[in-house]
């Protein structure tokens, strides 16, 4: 058994199967409905947020755990003598990552590894198996430390929206922008650099033009690709992101593609029928 417990939030969106089979811990972050607090993944899941959505017209509001809530997560591991790497949501997106560091400062020096994944979704899913990948190496807690900050700046993380209604309940585009961008079927296809969220290109047309584009976008990058493990996701839009394995896997020799669903977090920001996909760069 692995000394090295590799932990990360209810942001990295792996499935409940995955977590289990790799040892990973998560801690979850907080979706607030008005007076109502729900833990990510475990009080509400993203069809029952998308339902009250559409009651409410209202989108949640997302926050980090507490240091409280990270110091009680570390605690169990600490007392049996093992060291952490906590993988969390980018800085620039969360107070998640200053809230791990002022839990890991109350327990002895170099036992708590915090890493910055500078990323959101699966991207720090992929991270994180990365990272159990090292621990069954034998690598130490500061060894798997130094090698995922340096993986971070490879990572590719790349979604397309269906519908800009969300962006605009979230206050990043104007209500004229949705209007047009909804009657022309423009969907917006975003990237994550340096930790934020940025939009890439618009794509307009039909739905399978959009996915072909999308994919084509993804393999300009194909000769650069790490091709271990490449993750496809999707918030309520199986189909769409089964095209999109299909075609990666059609295209390239993949070793491992890991299909999954995003959770509240991604999911209240970007709304149902998004898709991503990422992968590291070698």
């Amino acid at each position: 058994m692995s000394e090295v417990q590799i932990i990360t939030d209810s942001t990295g969106d792996l499935s409940s199967e995955i977590l289990i089979k790799k040892n990973i811990a998560v801690i979850p972050l907080y979706v607030v409905f008005e007076e109502n607090t729900y833990r990510d993944g475990v009080d509400i899941n993203p069809k029952e947020l998308f339902k009250k959505v559409d009651e409410t017209k209202e989108l949640p509001k997302t926050s980090a755990p507490t240091p409280a809530d990270f110091h009680n997560i570390f605690r169990p591991y600490i007392e049996t003598e093992k060291s952490i790497v906590y993988i969390g949501l980018s800085s620039n997106l969360s107070s998640t990552i200053q809230n791990a560091k002022i839990a890991a400062a109350e327990f002895p020096k170099d036992r708590i590894h915090i890493v910055d994944s500078l990323n959101l979704s699966a991207g720090i899913g992929l991270l994180a198996l990365q990272a159990v990948d090292y621990a069954a190496k034998g690598l130490s807690a500061k060894e798997i430390a130094v090698e995922i900050k340096e993986t971070i700046p490879k990572m590719k993380s790349w979604f397309m929206i269906d519908t800009m209604d969300y962006l605009k309940k979230g206050g990043r585009c104007s209500s004229i922008q949705s209007f047009i961008g909804n009657i022309l079927k423009i969907r917006p296809l975003l990237k994550v650099i340096d930790g934020k969220i940025i939009l890439h290109q618009k794509i307009r047309g039909k739905k399978e033009k959009t996915l072909k584009a999308f994919c084509e976008e993804v393999l300009c990058h194909k000769d650069k690709m790490n091709l271990n493990r490449v993750v496809v996701i999707h918030a309520l839009a199986e189909e769409d992101a089964l095209y999109l394995k299909n075609s990666l896997q059609q295209a390239l020799a993949i070793k491992e593609i890991v299909f999954l669903e995003a959770g509240c977090v991604i999911s209240s920001h970007c709304g149902p029928k998004t898709v991503g996909i990422m992968y590291a760069l070698k």
